[in-house]
Protein backbone atom coordinates (compact mmCIF):
# COMPACT_ATOMS: atom_id res chain seq x y z
CA UNK A 1 0.00 0.00 0.00
CA UNK A 2 1.03 3.21 -0.90
CA UNK A 3 0.26 6.81 0.25
CA UNK A 4 1.92 10.58 0.43
CA UNK A 5 4.48 11.23 2.76
CA UNK A 6 3.35 14.55 4.81
CA UNK A 7 4.91 16.88 7.20
CA UNK A 8 3.65 19.91 9.22
CA UNK A 9 5.48 23.03 9.75
CA UNK A 10 4.59 26.39 12.30
CA UNK A 11 4.15 29.50 10.41
CA UNK A 12 3.39 32.61 12.70
CA UNK A 13 0.05 30.79 14.24
CA UNK A 14 -0.88 28.44 11.68
CA UNK A 15 0.10 25.06 11.56
CA UNK A 16 0.38 23.62 7.88
CA UNK A 17 0.45 20.18 7.02
CA UNK A 18 2.49 19.70 3.52
CA UNK A 19 1.66 17.30 1.35
CA UNK A 20 4.81 15.89 -0.65
CA UNK A 21 3.46 15.03 -4.52
CA UNK A 22 5.91 11.91 -4.54
CA UNK A 23 4.59 8.65 -3.76
CA UNK A 24 6.36 6.70 -0.74
CA UNK A 25 5.90 3.27 0.60
CA UNK A 26 3.64 3.00 3.92
CA UNK A 27 5.63 1.80 7.78
CA UNK A 28 8.79 3.30 6.63
CA UNK A 29 10.19 6.25 8.62
CA UNK A 30 11.48 8.80 6.17
CA UNK A 31 13.03 12.03 7.56
CA UNK A 32 12.52 15.05 5.33
CA UNK A 33 15.59 17.05 4.41
CA UNK A 34 15.45 20.40 5.87
CA UNK A 35 17.10 23.64 3.35
CA UNK A 36 18.29 27.01 3.99
CA UNK A 37 17.76 30.00 1.02
CA UNK A 38 21.58 30.35 1.21
CA UNK A 39 21.05 26.62 -0.36
CA UNK A 40 18.91 27.36 -3.23
CA UNK A 41 21.92 29.12 -5.16
CA UNK A 42 23.42 25.05 -5.26
CA UNK A 43 20.09 24.15 -6.88
CA UNK A 44 20.53 23.74 -10.89
CA UNK A 45 19.37 26.12 -13.50
CA UNK A 46 17.15 23.93 -14.84
CA UNK A 47 14.25 25.86 -15.67
CA UNK A 48 12.02 24.94 -12.51
CA UNK A 49 10.98 26.72 -9.42
CA UNK A 50 12.55 25.69 -6.42
CA UNK A 51 10.89 27.18 -3.21
CA UNK A 52 11.34 26.65 0.42
CA UNK A 53 8.56 26.41 2.86
CA UNK A 54 10.21 25.97 6.98
CA UNK A 55 12.98 24.22 5.34
CA UNK A 56 10.71 21.81 3.29
CA UNK A 57 11.51 21.67 -0.72
CA UNK A 58 8.49 22.77 -3.02
CA UNK A 59 9.57 22.13 -6.24
CA UNK A 60 7.68 22.83 -9.50
CA UNK A 61 8.23 23.01 -13.80
CA UNK A 62 8.49 25.46 -15.97
CA UNK A 63 5.86 27.46 -16.55
CA UNK A 64 3.68 26.58 -19.86
CA UNK A 65 3.70 29.66 -22.68
CA UNK A 66 -0.15 29.69 -21.81
CA UNK A 67 0.89 29.97 -17.85
CA UNK A 68 3.24 32.95 -18.81
CA UNK A 69 0.65 34.99 -21.10
CA UNK A 70 -1.90 34.93 -18.18
CA UNK A 71 0.42 36.15 -15.92
CA UNK A 72 1.98 38.79 -18.03
CA UNK A 73 -1.47 39.84 -18.86
CA UNK A 74 -2.43 40.21 -15.41
CA UNK A 75 1.12 41.83 -14.14
CA UNK A 76 0.81 44.75 -16.91
CA UNK A 77 -2.88 46.05 -15.71
CA UNK A 78 -1.38 45.74 -12.21
CA UNK A 79 1.04 47.64 -13.30
CA UNK A 80 -0.34 50.18 -15.35
CA UNK A 81 -2.97 51.01 -12.24
CA UNK A 82 -0.26 51.18 -9.90
CA UNK A 83 2.93 51.17 -10.76
CA UNK A 84 2.86 53.60 -13.03
CA UNK A 85 1.31 55.86 -10.61
CA UNK A 86 4.28 54.49 -8.16
CA UNK A 87 1.44 53.56 -6.05
CA UNK A 88 3.17 50.28 -5.10
CA UNK A 89 6.11 47.73 -6.30
CA UNK A 90 4.58 45.35 -8.67
CA UNK A 91 6.92 42.06 -9.73
CA UNK A 92 6.76 38.77 -11.51
CA UNK A 93 8.28 36.74 -10.48
CA UNK A 94 8.44 37.94 -6.59
CA UNK A 95 9.69 36.43 -3.65
CA UNK A 96 8.60 36.53 -0.26
CA UNK A 97 11.41 35.50 2.46
CA UNK A 98 10.90 34.79 6.29
CA UNK A 99 14.34 34.02 8.21
CA UNK A 100 16.76 31.70 7.16
CA UNK A 101 14.63 28.93 5.50
CA UNK A 102 11.13 29.91 3.81
CA UNK A 103 11.74 31.58 0.55
CA UNK A 104 7.88 31.48 -1.86
CA UNK A 105 7.95 32.76 -4.89
CA UNK A 106 4.39 34.02 -6.06
CA UNK A 107 4.24 34.44 -10.20
CA UNK A 108 3.30 38.22 -9.14
CA UNK A 109 3.81 40.14 -5.91
CA UNK A 110 2.90 43.53 -5.41
CA UNK A 111 4.12 45.14 -2.20
CA UNK A 112 3.90 49.05 -0.96
CA UNK A 113 5.88 52.03 -2.57
CA UNK A 114 7.18 52.86 0.96
CA UNK A 115 10.12 50.01 -0.15
CA UNK A 116 12.19 51.01 -3.06
CA UNK A 117 13.37 48.99 -5.72
CA UNK A 118 16.65 48.62 -4.02
CA UNK A 119 15.33 46.55 -0.88
CA UNK A 120 16.33 43.25 -0.19
CA UNK A 121 13.69 40.40 -0.72
CA UNK A 122 13.86 39.92 3.12
CA UNK A 123 13.39 42.96 4.26
CA UNK A 124 10.12 43.81 2.39
CA UNK A 125 7.08 43.45 4.61
CA UNK A 126 3.17 44.17 4.02
CA UNK A 127 3.01 42.30 1.29
CA UNK A 128 -0.80 44.16 -0.74
CA UNK A 129 -1.10 41.11 -3.15
CA UNK A 130 0.64 37.84 -4.14
CA UNK A 131 -1.06 35.81 -7.30
CA UNK A 132 -0.30 32.35 -8.56
CA UNK A 133 -1.75 31.57 -12.01
CA UNK A 134 -2.72 27.72 -11.81
CA UNK A 135 -0.49 25.01 -13.35
CA UNK A 136 -1.53 21.13 -13.83
CA UNK A 137 1.94 20.54 -11.85
CA UNK A 138 1.50 23.19 -9.38
CA UNK A 139 -2.37 23.19 -7.84
CA UNK A 140 -2.03 21.00 -5.14
CA UNK A 141 1.04 23.18 -4.15
CA UNK A 142 -0.84 26.48 -4.76
CA UNK A 143 -4.34 25.59 -3.92
CA UNK A 144 -3.86 23.83 -0.30
CA UNK A 145 -0.15 24.48 0.85
CA UNK A 146 1.12 27.79 -0.27
CA UNK A 147 -2.76 29.97 0.01
CA UNK A 148 -1.99 29.17 3.89
CA UNK A 149 1.78 30.24 3.91
CA UNK A 150 1.22 33.34 2.50
CA UNK A 151 -1.84 34.93 4.61
CA UNK A 152 -0.06 33.29 7.50
CA UNK A 153 3.44 35.11 6.51
CA UNK A 154 1.19 38.45 6.31
CA UNK A 155 0.25 38.56 2.72
CA UNK A 156 -2.85 40.76 2.65
CA UNK A 157 -4.62 39.20 -0.16
CA UNK A 158 -3.98 36.07 -2.16
CA UNK A 159 -5.36 35.27 -6.20
CA UNK A 160 -5.47 32.11 -7.42
CA UNK A 161 -5.88 32.48 -11.39
CA UNK A 162 -7.47 29.61 -13.06
CA UNK A 163 -7.32 29.71 -16.91
CA UNK A 164 -9.23 26.37 -16.76
CA UNK A 165 -12.48 27.87 -16.11
CA UNK A 166 -11.39 31.54 -16.46
CA UNK A 167 -11.92 32.31 -13.04
CA UNK A 168 -10.04 33.81 -9.67
CA UNK A 169 -10.10 32.74 -6.11
CA UNK A 170 -9.69 35.77 -3.90
CA UNK A 171 -8.60 35.13 -0.63
CA UNK A 172 -8.01 37.68 2.48
CA UNK A 173 -6.46 37.16 5.35
CA UNK A 174 -8.69 36.90 8.63
CA UNK A 175 -11.37 34.95 6.65
CA UNK A 176 -12.46 31.73 5.83
CA UNK A 177 -13.96 31.60 2.52
CA UNK A 178 -12.80 32.70 -0.49
CA UNK A 179 -15.04 34.59 -3.05
CA UNK A 180 -14.64 33.81 -6.96
CA UNK A 181 -14.70 36.65 -9.23
CA UNK A 182 -15.60 36.09 -13.25
CA UNK A 183 -15.49 38.75 -16.00
CA UNK A 184 -14.10 41.18 -14.09
CA UNK A 185 -12.31 41.78 -10.55
CA UNK A 186 -12.66 45.02 -8.00
CA UNK A 187 -9.80 45.18 -5.80
CA UNK A 188 -8.77 47.87 -3.01
CA UNK A 189 -5.36 47.15 -1.06
CA UNK A 190 -5.92 48.61 2.14
CA UNK A 191 -3.46 51.22 1.41
CA UNK A 192 -5.68 52.68 -1.14
CA UNK A 193 -8.22 54.96 -1.04
CA UNK A 194 -10.02 54.21 -4.84
CA UNK A 195 -10.82 50.71 -6.16
CA UNK A 196 -8.63 49.27 -9.05
CA UNK A 197 -11.14 46.89 -11.75
CA UNK A 198 -9.55 44.03 -13.26
CA UNK A 199 -10.89 42.99 -16.40
CA UNK A 200 -10.63 38.97 -16.69
CA UNK A 201 -12.32 38.91 -19.86
CA UNK A 202 -8.66 40.39 -21.26
CA UNK A 203 -7.11 38.50 -18.87
CA UNK A 204 -7.82 35.26 -20.09
CA UNK A 205 -8.73 36.41 -24.13
CA UNK A 206 -8.26 33.66 -26.61
CA UNK A 207 -7.35 31.22 -23.78
CA UNK A 208 -8.51 27.72 -23.69
CA UNK A 209 -9.36 25.98 -20.41
CA UNK A 210 -9.63 22.51 -22.26
CA UNK A 211 -6.11 22.89 -23.22
CA UNK A 212 -4.68 23.92 -19.86
CA UNK A 213 -4.74 20.18 -18.09
CA UNK A 214 -6.26 19.00 -14.95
Amino acid sequence: MTARHAASVTIGDAHLRLYCPGIQTMGMALEVPRFTIDMLDDFPSDGNRYELLAGILLVTPAPSNMHQVVATRLVGMLFNALGAGRLAQVVAVGAIQCGENTQLQPDILVSPASFPPGTHWRDISGWWLAVEVLSPSSRIYDREVKRAAYLALGVEEYWLVDPRDHSVEVWKRGQVQCRRAVRSLTWRPSGLTSEIVIDLDEVFRDIDGDDYGT
